[in-house]
């Protein structure tokens, strides 16, 4: 079975633990680090923390398919990142493509309509006019990808028609204390919309980096 984002995500959360009490070397952390954000199977994910416990002391447990139940979640300054006038309110493409990304302010309503075309809807930086959102996702004949933070609270329920609405975003992560709400709805008519939970690559490298000052500090090569 595939692997998902929010399961690497949970795999990359032991591996980080264990080197901060020091049951993995640097070396040898950052090699497994590296394949957990490179495995695409189950079967892939599993022996990278098979020997390893859980944060806690308590051995790993191993989910369906093999990879590691939920063991926590990074928090989040949901406070500083709720209110304030919205910035976009809606997205439009027709024969193009449209993109909202980096430290945009989500509307309470946002409106996003594609017909053959695409857009990039990110809200892994983004702020949120109100606690409730709604994101409304329609495409004809196009295409449109969600990219959501694991911390996030959020629901799908959109429709395909001679297309798809891909939920990769339901049931994964976990979100952190005070989290909006986010819904995603609306349609796709022969073409595809697209929700999956991912890290930026910023984030990810400051883990590594924050992994790397644990274990500086635990005095240890």
């Amino acid at each position: 079975m595939r692997a998902s984002d929010a399961e690497r995500e949970r795999v990359a959360e032991v591996l980080r633990e264990a080197v901060a009490e020091g049951r993995l070397q640097m070396e040898e952390f950052e090699q497994r680090l590296d394949a957990t954000y490179k495995a695409r199977t189950h079967s892939e994910l599993e022996p990278l923390v098979r020997d390893l416990p859980a944060p806690g002391g308590v051995v790993a447990p191993v989910g369906q398919g093999g990879s590691p139940a939920r063991t926590g979640s990074t928090v989040v300054d949901w406070a500083a990142r709720v209110g304030g006038p919205a910035t976009s309110t809606g997205a439009f493409a027709f024969w193009g493509g449209f993109r909202r990304k980096g430290t945009w302010t989500v509307a309470r309503k946002f409106t996003a309509f594609a017909m053959w075309g695409g857009g990039e809807i990110d809200l892994r930086e983004a702020r949120f006019e109100d606690r409730e959102v709604v994101v409304r996702c329609f495409t004809i004949m196009g295409g449109m990808q969600v990219t959501v933070p694991p911390e996030l609270d959020v629901e799908v329920r959109g429709i395909g028609i001679m297309g798809g609405f891909g939920d990769r975003a339901s049931g994964e992560g976990i979100p952190s204390p005070g989290s909006p709400r986010v819904r995603i709805t609306g349609f796709a008519l022969m073409g595809g919309v697209d929700v999956e939970r991912k890290r930026t690559k910023a984030e990810k490298e400051r883990e590594r980096e924050r992994a790397r000052q644990l274990k500086k500090g635990s005095g240890e090569d």
